[in-house]
C-alpha cells in the first residue's frame, strides 16, 4: 500500500488506461477513470471490463471502492493531485503520432489548477512533453509539474508487467514532480529509472524499436536456415544461450503486429525523417517484417499449386495470444491476401472479436472450433500460437481436411509428428 494514497484521475479505459488505473488503486490510491466511450464506462461501471487482459477483471472487482469511471473530464479531475494521459497516439497517414487526444485532453487540464503534476504514459514523439509544458505554461499552470513516465507493459500480462516491472522510467524536469511519481508507484516490485522528459520519451521508442530489431532478424535467420537445411528453432536456442543475448524475442514466425510495434516503428521512422536522418536499419527492420506474411502466402500457394477457390482455414486471428486485440495483427494481412487471390477463408479465434462489417473479417466465415475450420480445408495456416491449437486431434483433422496441408506461421507443432499423420507440414526456418 502507498505511503500516502493520493487521488489520481486517469484518461482513456483503453488497455494502458484500465491496467493503469486498476494498478495504482490496488496500490492504495483513489482513482477516476474517464473515457469518451460511454458504452465503455457503462460497462465498467456494471463490473463488465470490456477488454482482455488476464487478472485486469479481478483487481477492478477488489478495488471497486476506488475506482470511479465517467466521460465526465471536469469531474474526473475534481479531487485530482495526478492527472495521467493514457490516450491512444495511432499513426496518422503521414506515418506520424496523431496526437489529437492527447492535446484534446491537455486542453481540459487547463480548468485544474489544483493539480500537482501531469503524467504522460501515452506513446509519444520525443519533444511533445516540451510542447505540452508551453502549453501548461501559457495557460498558467507553471506551478503543474509535467512527468514522462511511458508504458513497458505487454498485453497478456500487463498487470504482472506493472506491479513486477523491469523498470519504471520517470523522465521530467521538476524534482517534486518526479519524486510525487515515483512515490505513486510504493510497492511496485521494480527498478525506478529518472531522467530528463526527452530521454524518457525516446527510451520508450527504442526499446519497442530493439525488440522489433531482434524479430527481424531471426526471421531473417529464417530464410537463410530454409535456404540451407539448417532448423532455426535449433539455431535460435543456441543463440540465445549466449548471455550476452539471451532468448527473449528470438521466435521465428510470420513477424509482429499489435497497437504498439507497428505505430511505434513508423513514428521512430518519421521522427527520424523529420530531422534529416535516413533510419537505415530501421526501414529493413519495417520490410523483412511486412514480408512475412507476403512469404506465408506464397509457401502456401506454392504447395497448393493455387489459391484461386481453395478453402483455407486461418486459424488465430489475435496479434499474439492471450488477448483479443486485433490492432495490426499479421492474420489482417494474410486473409486479405488469402482471399485477392480467390482463396475460401474459414477462420478460428477463441477472443477475437472484428468489428461488425469489419473487412477482410467480413468476407470470411467464422467457425467455432479449430477443428470445424479445417473440416473441408484444402489447408491451414497457423497465423497466432493459441495453446488450444496443440490439443487438436490432428489425427482427425487429417481425415476432415480436403487437403492436408499445414503452414505453421509459429513454428507451434511438432513436424515430426504432423508429418507422422500425412500431413504436409511447412514452417518457419525449418527444413
Amino acid at each position: 500500500m502507498a505511503q500516502t494514497p493520493r487521488n489520481i484521475a486517469v484518461f482513456g479505459a483503453g488497455y494502458i488506461g484500465l491496467v493503469t488505473a486498476a494498478c495504482l488503486a490496488e496500490l492504495g490510491h483513489t482513482v477516476a477513470v474517464r473515457d469518451i466511450q460511454p458504452e465503455r464506462v457503462r460497462l465498467l461501471r456494471a463490473g463488465e471490463v470490456p477488454i482482455y487482459e488476464p487478472g485486469l477483471g479481478e483487481l477492478i472487482a477488489r478495488n471497486a471502492g476506488r475506482l470511479a469511471f465517467t466521460t465526465d473530464a471536469d469531474r474526473a479531475l475534481a479531487d485530482a493531485e495526478v492527472a495521467y494521459v493514457c490516450v491512444d497516439t495511432p499513426p496518422t497517414l503521414a506515418g506520424d503520432a496523431d496526437l489529437s487526444r492527447v492535446w484534446s485532453v491537455v486542453e481540459s487540464l487547463k480548468s485544474a489548477p489544483h493539480l500537482l503534476a501531469v503524467v504522460v504514459k501515452s506513446t509519444v514523439p520525443v519533444g511533445t512533453g516540451a510542447r505540452v509544458r508551453n502549453v501548461l505554461n501559457e495557460a498558467g499552470l507553471r506551478h503543474v509539474g509535467y512527468v514522462s513516465n511511458p508504458e513497458f507493459t505487454a498485453e497478456g500480462r500487463a498487470v504482472d508487467d506493472f506491479l513486477h516491472p523491469d523498470r519504471v522510467v520517470i523522465g521530467g524536469a521538476d524534482p517534486q514532480a518526479v519524486r510525487l511519481v515515483a512515490d505513486l508507484h510504493e510497492g511496485v516490485e521494480g527498478p525506478i529509472e529518472t531522467m530528463d522528459v526527452a530521454s524518457a520519451e525516446m527510451a520508450k521508442l527504442a526499446s519497442n524499436a530493439m525488440l522489433m530489431t531482434r524479430i527481424s532478424f531471426v526471421n531473417e535467420i529464417a530464410v537463410l536456415c530454409e535456404l540451407t537445411g539448417a532448423d532455426v528453432e535449433v539455431v535460435a536456442k543456441a543463440v540465445g544461450l549466449d548471455h550476452r543475448i539471451g532468448a527473449h524475442f528470438l521466435q521465428a514466425g510470420i513477424g509482429w503486429g499489435g497497437s504498439c510495434f507497428p505505430k511505434d516503428s513508423e513514428a521512430l521512422k518519421q521522427l527520424a525523417s523529420n530531422t534529416g536522418h535516413h533510419p537505415q536499419l530501421l526501414n529493413a527492420v519495417i520490410e523483412v517484417n511486412n514480408l512475412q506474411k507476403r512469404r506465408a502466402i506464397q509457401k502456401l500457394k506454392d504447395a497448393l499449386g493455387s489459391l484461386d477457390g481453395a478453402q483455407v482455414a486461418l486459424l488465430g486471428m489475435t496479434f499474439k495470444p492471450g488477448t483479443d486485440d486485433m490492432r495490426e495483427a499479421p492474420s489482417t494481412v494474410l486473409a486479405a491476401r488469402l482471399l485477392a487471390e480467390g482463396a475460401k477463408v474459414r477462420t478460428w479465434d477463441p477472443l477475437a472479436e472484428p468489428a461488425a462489417g469489419a473487412e477482410p473479417w467480413a468476407s470470411t466465415i467464422r467457425c467455432g472450433s479449430p477443428l470445424e475450420a479445417l473440416s473441408g480445408a484444402d489447408g491451414a495456416i497457423v497465423a497466432t500460437a493459441w495453446p488450444q491449437l496443440l490439443e487438436v486431434p490432428w489425427a482427425e483433422a487429417r481425415e476432415v481436411m480436403a487437403r492436408p496441408v499445414v503452414f505453421d506461421g509459429r513454428n507451434l507443432l511438432d513436424p515430426a509428428a504432423m508429418r507422422a499423420l500425412g500431413f504436409t507440414y511447412m514452417g518457419v526456418g525449418r527444413p
